[in-house]
């Protein structure tokens, strides 16, 4: 599936979230890891000056769709982006 935010599994996430998010992924696309924290900093300011505030729940549904069908070297870069996540919420 190209859109991932199309996926009926994100039906009832709002649609400003997930634009939000693609927008991030897109931003991210091709970029090694450590190029990524400045993406994700802006990202988090950006959701909490527009009041998104994704919950758990949420953040795990998005998180299974995007794993679907990508390569183990795609997990595991995801699983490195969510690892950055964490950090920052510290």
């Amino acid at each position: 599936m190209d859109d991932w935010t199309k996926d009926p599994n994100l039906s009832g996430i709002q649609k400003e979230k997930l634009q939000m998010l693609q927008s991030m992924a897109a931003m991210g696309n091709g970029k090694g890891v450590s190029e990524l924290l400045p993406i994700l900093m802006t990202a988090a300011n950006t959701s909490k000056e527009k009041g998104l505030q994704f919950s758990n729940a949420e953040m795990e549904l998005v998180i299974q769709v995007l794993k679907r069908n990508k390569s183990p070297e795609e997990t595991a870069r995801i699983d490195q982006m969510l690892q950055m996540i964490k950090m920052l919420k510290k």
